[in-house]
């Protein structure tokens, strides 16, 4: 008989057996947030109370500096970015002058002050549909829970060290200043009751080479600290109390995976490149200068996708144009030359931002957002442009307009990007006059106009994630439906064949920024339908790198005929299936 299997979200591959360490923080973390005592301050406590304040965020500030230093000798300059931002929320707009205001103002204790703030930006994140969005509460809620910590505790360190041996840990969840003081020699994988693929928690998991499952619900209940644990990072995974056949069997699992890893460790430094002798571009998808740095240590060619709304999501105004301009700057410089693509602001559907006081809707994903905002407000578009193109001369940068339906929306967004390059040249401002600018193809409107496109834009991406979901009319976020949600649908396939063959009759190069890119068993298809550009999540890169070289572009074309003929997502996935397993890489 076989041990108690638990199924969650494999976040971080790997397969691991240890003995389970069951946390229980007393302290710190996101979930301090909601503690506070309800009481007013009386007007002669106020200064007393913002002097606690002051002293709890200087502890905490130092906490953070410490926690920079361990993740940079842990993970790298570059990860260590993650922490930084951290820090850098302490002094943001959004939260520590909103506390001062409200022990100030309403004279609430620092404690519900510092509840209030974090858990009301919290909020905003966590309801937002798209996961990596949702997933940057974890953040915001683990520096408001360190910050309260220092409040109330300041003697406890709360930090997770001092583990003896190797142990898997077992937790309700982790926050990234959490997983960062982990020792990878120590806790060997952890399984987690919350928390999601695109976390930081979950970044840094892969960073740091731990195997993680997250969101297992109630089923880590039954798991007691010191039972044999085994932990399948790739399958979402975890065997509590496995039986010998079952040791046995993993074992030998093992022993394939780290053979595996060290092939793909070859990979990093080199171009992604076929059997034959066909280079083609892997690029990553970025929010920050920091992933910007991370991507460009995984072997990116450069950044396929610069999400910018991350810069407004996380302000408490409008970014103002230099401020965007040091932003898209520094993630240019990161890459040394290779090109990075930055969509203009993506906000609306699940991303909104309080002070544009965007309307309501039934239908948000249908409605004001992306391009459709920045037409409308073009003093929006018009600052993120001169921003974008300032920064283009002192790196490669492409520029993407996201949720175009048409050459109407296309041209107008052309016509506001030539205004404002004539803009800087009358003011002398130097810019990258041969700038790229290109349109991501997520509306089946423009996937079907792809051809008349092709003919004014300079390069297409298709961002499978929405594509799929209009095509479909599925929203992958409603577990009632999502199961239908499948980008190996013909439907989908024949969208993504008619966009590539269409850029290709223009002169036009495509790409592609949506999960799909980074998905081996897509790879073959993906390149016998010509397309040129990869981007994903810098992990996947090394991976994807080692299927094109076992691939043949003759082959892969063969097999992308076949698979158009299909008519069913469940045949795709069979063909694609037979021809990596058959030896016909």
């Amino acid at each position: 008989m076989g041990g108690l299997r638990i199924q969650g979200i494999g976040v971080s591959e790997g397969i691991r057996m240890a003995r389970a360490f069951v946390h229980r923080p007393h302290r710190h973390g996101a979930n301090r947030t909601d503690v506070a005592e309800r009481h007013r301050l009386r007007s002669d406590e106020v200064e007393a109370e913002l002097a606690k304040l002051r002293e709890a965020k200087n502890r905490c500030a130092a906490e953070l500096d410490r926690l920079i230093q361990k993740a940079k000798a842990a993970v790298g300059e570059e990860q260590a970015g993650i922490m930084e931002g951290h820090r850098m929320l302490l002094d943001d707009p959004s939260f520590y002058p909103k506390m001062e205001a409200r022990i100030r103002e309403q004279l609430e204790p620092a404690n519900l002050a510092v509840s209030a703030v974090f858990n009301q930006v919290a909020a905003l994140f966590e309801g937002m549909n798209q996961p990596y969005m949702k997933e940057r509460s974890a953040d915001i809620r683990d520096v408001g829970g360190r910050l309260l910590a220092c409040l109330l505790d300041p003697a406890s360190s709360g930090e997770l060290s001092g583990i003896d041996g190797q142990v898997i840990l077992v937790a309700d969840d982790l926050t990234p200043s959490d997983t960062v003081q982990l020792d990878p020699a120590s806790v060997v994988g952890f399984i987690t009751r919350t928390g999601g693929a695109t976390s930081h928690t979950a970044i840094l998991a892969r960073s740091l080479g731990i195997a993680a499952v997250v969101g297992t619900g109630d089923g880590i209940d039954a798991i007691s600290d010191g039972d044999l644990l085994i932990l399948d990072g790739s399958a979402g995974i975890c065997v509590s109390g496995p039986s010998e056949d079952e040791q046995t069997r993993y074992a030998g699992l093992m022993e394939l995976e780290q053979e595996r890893s060290r092939q793909l460790e070859q990979f990093k430094g080199r171009r992604a490149a076929t059997a034959d002798g066909t280079y083609v571009e892997l690029a990553a998808n970025i929010g920050s200068a920091a992933e910007a740095a991370a991507a460009v240590q995984s072997g990116a060619d450069g950044a396929g996708l610069y999400r910018t709304e991350f810069l407004f999501l996380h302000a408490d105004e409008l970014p103002g144009e230099e401020e965007q301009y040091l932003a898209y700057l520094d993630a240019g410089k990161a890459f040394d030359g290779r090109p990075v693509i930055i969509r203009t602001m993506d906000i609306g559907g699940d991303k909104e931002l309080p002070y544009l006081k965007l309307p309501k809707e039934a239908n948000p994903f249908l409605g004001y957002r992306a391009i459709r905002i920045g037409l409308d407000r073009p003093e929006l578009l018009r600052t993120q442009l001169r921003a974008i193109l300032r920064a283009s001369a002192g790196a490669k940068l492409k520029v993407m307009f996201p949720m175009i339906s048409g050459l109407p929306e296309w041209r107008q967004a052309e016509q506001i990007l030539m205004e404002t390059q004539e803009e800087l040249r009358s003011e002398g401002v130097p810019f990258d006059e041969e700038i790229e600018a290109g349109i991501m193809i997520e509306i089946p409107s423009a996937a079907i106009m792809a051809s008349r496109l092709a003919k004014e834009v300079d390069f297409f991406s298709i961002g499978t994630n929405d594509l799929v979901q209009y095509t479909l009319a599925v929203d992958r976020m409603n577990e009632h439906v999502a199961g239908l949600y499948d980008y190996f649908h013909p439907a989908v396939l024949q969208l993504i064949a008619n966009v590539i063959k269409a850029s290709h009759a223009s002169g036009k190069w495509t790409g592609m920024c949506g999960g799909m890119a980074g998905d081996p068993l897509a790879t073959p298809l993906l390149l016998g339908l010509g397309l040129d550009e990869w981007s994903m999540e810098p992990a996947r890169i090394s991976r994807i790198k080692s299927v094109l070289s076992g691939l043949h572009r003759d082959r892969c074309e063969k097999l992308a005929e076949h698979v158009l003929s299909l008519s069913t997502a469940e045949e795709v996935r069979s063909a694609l299936a037979e021809f990596t397993g058959s030896g016909s890489l």
